[in-house]
């Protein structure tokens, strides 16, 4: 079995006798030779190649000077069949100026005649090298312009996906919201009695209906944001993170007046962020803080901040119930809650949130806790 040959070779000179002899030298190397007396045989011989691709040539080595076609335009001609064959001419010394002008025209090197073996050697193995480099280069767009095929039609499916998840979601808003409100506002007229009085149970039951209406909006609100989240653009612009902090957290000890938590806030660096979306991941993460320390009999809250290797860092620390890490890598799936109902309110929607927030904006987020001893959340977004 012969073994393949290292590369095929289209020899063209007008002198019968030089191809000839170029062929058989450069066969005995190793290489598939075939030759042509003319630039317009050659192109015929390129033509057939091109349409067998298993055989097409790789490198074009032609005569500068010859009289039906000059080398230069057999290069040109050439290139429009094969955009990836390395064209080499062959010139005598006093048409170096002339071989110049063919490299300018797509030719990768020159040989000088007479030539010898040891001067063609090395100038084919770096044609050799270019040949593999195109035809590497021209795979690697054909995967690109492929890949970008497949995006193209990914992106129309995900287009579509997001239409049918708006109108889902205004189908939500608008079907299930009402009629909780509604809901909501009877329970509280008739808690009210102005209908009518009640008798205690009546009254219990009715709280009961009441509680569990606000817990279903509350859980329905915030499905809503957090399928909302993924078609939002952002607005990104400076956020005096400090002055959003403090402002947050007045308003939580605002609304439970009768707890004494010591509060902790260090300077903190501005963010380049989406104000909206970034006051949402300040809410609930202070928000639970403050939930987890209800039965501490000296809640403290910490808030740090740090800017650093090209990002902004923001810690929020309590002293509260705390989890186990063993549960750490579930705490930021939708609806996974590490505490009871009868212990702490929720619905596991705040920390996905949260999360998909700060992934939005580029960040990371992550907690560390011990049980009784507190929890930390660390969060960060691009300086």
């Amino acid at each position: 079995m012969n073994p393949a040959p290292l590369a095929r070779l289209l020899i063209v000179d007008d002198e019968s006798a030089q191809v000839i002899a170029l062929c058989r030298t450069l066969a005995l190397e190793g290489y598939a030779t075939a030759g042509a007396g003319s630039g317009p045989e050659a192109l015929c011989a390129l033509r057939a190649a091109a349409a067998d691709r298993a055989g097409a040539f790789d490198v074009l080595i032609t005569d500068l000077m010859m009289k039906d076609m000059n080398g230069i335009a057999l290069l040109r001609a050439a290139q429009d069949i094969d955009p990836d064959l390395v064209g080499l001419v062959m010139t005598g010394d006093g048409t170096i100026d002339t071989a110049i002008e063919a490299m300018k025209s797509g030719a990768l090197d020159y040989i000088l005649k007479p030539f010898t073996l040891r001067t063609i050697r090395p100038v084919l193995l770096r044609a050799l090298a270019v040949r593999r480099l195109r035809l590497e280069n021209a795979q690697l767009l054909r995967r690109v312009a492929n890949r970008t095929t497949e995006l193209e039609a990914a992106n129309r499916e995900l287009q579509r996906a997001n239409k049918e998840l708006e109108a889902f979601t205004y189908s939500v808003s608008h079907d299930l919201r009402q009629p909780l409100n509604g809901m909501i506002g009877f329970t509280e007229f008739l808690v009210s009695e102005k209908p009518g009085p009640l008798n205690a149970s009546q009254k219990e039951f009715l709280g009961n209906i009441h509680r569990g209406g606000q817990q279903l909006l509350r859980l329905t609100n915030d499905l809503l944001n957090f399928s909302r989240l993924g078609q939002q653009p952002l607005k990104r612009e400076t956020v005096n993170v400090g002055t959003l902090v403090l402002e947050i957290l007045h308003q939580l000890r605002d609304a439970e007046p009768p707890r004494n938590v010591e509060l902790r806030v260090s300077a903190l660096p501005d963010a380049r962020a989406d104000s909206v979306l970034l006051r949402q991941v300040l809410v609930n993460l202070l928000s639970n803080a403050f939930k987890f320390t209800r039965h501490v009999p000296n809640p403290v809250i910490e808030v740090d901040g740090r800017e650093q290797a090209g990002e902004c860092a923001y810690s929020i620390r309590d002293n509260g119930a705390g989890f186990d890490m063993r549960n750490a890598q579930r705490l930021f799936a939708i609806f996974h809650r590490l505490h009871s109902d009868r212990h702490f309110e929720g619905n596991g929607v705040g920390l996905s949130i949260a999360q998909r927030i700060v992934e939005r904006h580029g960040g990371r987020i992550w907690a560390e806790a011990a049980v009784g001893q507190g929890a930390k959340f660390t969060f960060t977004l691009p300086a």
